[in-house]
Formats: C-alpha cells, sequence, structure tokens
C-alpha cells in the first residue's frame, strides 16, 4: 500500500529542512559554484534516483542552480515516503559536493479563471493551451484543473461561480510560496502599492490585488488538510 505523506505531516517531520511542499509536490533549490557543478549535481541525483527507481524532474538554471521537484506518479502524483526518502539522498549528496540549499527560494505559480460553467470553459483551455486534466475532485466529481503535461508551464484550475460578478476580474494569479516566505512576499506587495483585499483565508492563502484592481492570492500549504 501506498504511504501518502500530506502537506502538514510533511512539515510536521521536520527532517527535510531543505525541502518545501508546494501544490502536492516537495521541491528543493541547491546552488553549486558553476553551471559545470550544477550538471555533475544533476546527474549524481539522476543515478541516485535510477538506483531507487524513483525520478524527480530536475532543472538546471544558469549561473549554477538546480531544482529538484518530487512526487510519485504511480500514486497520481502525490507526495510518498519513497519521495521523501530519496529527497533525504538528495540533500545528503548535496551536502557532500558542498552545494548550498536554498529552500525559501521555492516557488510554483497557479492560474486560477472564476467561471459560471467549468464543464463548459475547461476544455477550452485544455485545446489552447495543450494541457491535460487533472484526475476529478474528490468532493465534487467534477475536472476542476488541467496541467502542462512536460510538467513546465503552470497549472491552471477552475473555480465555479454563484453567479456572474462583473465588478470583479474574472481571472487571477495564485503564486503558492513557502509558509515561511508568505508575509514577506505580501509586505513586499504593498509596499510596491498593491492592497489587502482578504486575509478571512489566512493562512491558506491571502488576495491582494495591484492598484487598477488585479487580483492575485499568496498561498501556501497550511491550513488545507
Amino acid at each position: 500500500m501506498v504511504d501518502i505523506v500530506t502537506a502538514t505531516q510533511f512539515h510536521e517531520r521536520g527532517d527535510r529542512p531543505d525541502w518545501r511542499f508546494l501544490l502536492g509536490r516537495i521541491l528543493a533549490t541547491f546552488r553549486a559554484g558553476s553551471f559545470d557543478g550544477a550538471a555533475r549535481f544533476a546527474l549524481e541525483v539522476a543515478a541516485a534516483a535510477e538506483h531507487a527507481g524513483h525520478h524527480p524532474d530536475v532543472d538546471i538554471r544558469y549561473p549554477g542552480r538546480v531544482h529538484v521537484v518530487l512526487t510519485t506518479h504511480a500514486a497520481g502524483g502525490k507526495v510518498t515516503a519513497a519521495d521523501l526518502a530519496l529527497a533525504g539522498e538528495i540533500s545528503t549528496l548535496a551536502a557532500a559536493h558542498g552545494l548550498v540549499s536554498e529552500p525559501t527560494t521555492a516557488q510554483t505559480c497557479e492560474v486560477a479563471i472564476d467561471v459560471l460553467d467549468v464543464e463548459a470553459v475547461r476544455p477550452f483551455w485544455e485545446a489552447v493551451l495543450g494541457y491535460e486534466p487533472e484526475p476529478p475532485s474528490p468532493r465534487t466529481g467534477t475536472v476542476v484543473g488541467i496541467v502542462d503535461p512536460a510538467r513546465i508551464g503552470p497549472s491552471f484550475w477552475f473555480q465555479q461561480l454563484d453567479e456572474p460578478r462583473p465588478q470583479r476580474n474574472r481571472i487571477h494569479l495564485d503564486v503558492t510560496v513557502p509558509h515561511d516566505v508568505a508575509e514577506e512576499r505580501i509586505a513586499a506587495a504593498i509596499a510596491a502599492g498593491g492592497t489587502l483585499r482578504n486575509a478571512r483565508e489566512a493562512r491558506a492563502f491571502w488576495t491582494l490585488a495591484d492598484p487598477e484592481g488585479n487580483e492575485v492570492c499568496i498561498c501556501t500549504w497550511q491550513d488545507r488538510d
């Protein structure tokens, strides 16, 4: 039986300090001294993954950063004990090679679209983006999310409206950050001219608006599971 790990369980453990739980995945970033060093570390990660029979997404960026994302494909993209085990091995490799962990740089972006009819709207976005539907929501039985099959572009999800809301924009961004970065990010946005629209759902999310009213939610794993 697959051992699923929730965001709360992951952060309560506290034994993977290099990693953060964002949108159903665990992520880590490591900084090498050079691009070549980053590439050599990525090869070490690949070898460890092959040995474990469990494979992460690995992204190398100039000048020498390596981003690693872990989920369990056989468990429908959930985080499992296998991910935690490989995360520990990757952190050990990074430390042995002198790489610097940058856990608070983790971020992933999700686009939320408010709609009156999810089933009518979602197929258009699947087609225009070349995305694939996520599994149906356990709560509603409706497919409310679509994802890039290459796992590169941001995911999209569709929020059901009860009635038209012409007074608000009907598209906003959800930016999910580590829980220990959220307040800093919100403060920076307000300092740059934004306003806090809604904190009722904090710490799951805070809704902010830019000077023209376009909205964005800063989201964390907290208060969700």
